[in-house]
């Protein structure tokens, strides 16, 4: 799994990740992330049980103008909150990440957010990006969106009616939708959780992400 972005936060975490192709890949990867964390989170406060409540949600991205939009919601996320008032004043986020030239305990794979973002190397990539949270910040465009949290695939309609298809029967429960930016594929009665371990399986060279 190759991370692209993200935020943690204190109840929660945004993934924003890359197929890179293996069997299930995603799915094992985010219960290893839940798993080790209510490990050493029980072990400091001596209790047992899960450190998360609910499942992971999982939303099927297109690239492009889709994807620079969910990089773009998931470094607000605590500006949304009101925790902070810049994306840069949280010390837990991939813009920070992204911006900076660390070369230890990084988690992003700059190099693919690059192909992604149509930039040619890391000078560019962090001035790109800078510009695109700024002038967002600007435009004062940091409402929460249901799509990210509701959405099993946002995209065009081709998109969307393709991962719809590759579900086959798993999609009976999902409809497609056009909203104000895109086509999405959304839940009319069951949850997207972990139970649909694997869904996503084969759907390569797309992007997938985790958000509230």
């Amino acid at each position: 799994m190759i991370i692209l972005n993200y935020t943690v936060t204190s109840n929660h975490i945004h993934l924003l990740v890359y197929d890179d192709g293996r069997k299930y890949v995603i799915p094992k990867s985010i219960l290893l992330v839940a798993s080790r964390t209510a490990r050493e989170y029980n072990q400091r406060k001596g209790r047992r049980g899960a450190f998360w409540e609910d499942h992971y949600h999982a939303t099927a991205i297109e690239s492009d103008k889709h994807f620079h939009r969910c990089m773009v919601y998931i470094d607000f996320n605590m500006v949304r909150a009101g925790v902070v008032d810049h994306p840069a004043q949280w010390p837990f986020t991939g813009y920070k990440e992204i911006l900076s030239d660390r070369e230890r305990y990084k988690l992003i794979d700059k190099k693919k957010l690059q192909e992604l973002l149509h930039v040619d190397n890391e000078q560019m990539l962090k001035e790109s990006y800078k510009k695109q949270i700024e002038t967002s910040f600007n435009n004062e465009n940091l409402e929460r969106d249901s799509c990210w949290t509701e959405s099993v695939a946002i995209g065009g309609k081709d998109f969307v009616e393709n991962i719809k298809d590759e579900l086959g029967a798993r999609a009976v429960h999902r409809k497609t939708i056009k909203s104000r930016n895109n086509y999405e594929l959304r839940e009319t009665g069951t949850s997207y959780t972990l139970n649909f371990i694997g869904e996503i399986n084969g759907l390569r060279e797309k992007i997938s992400s985790n958000s509230d």
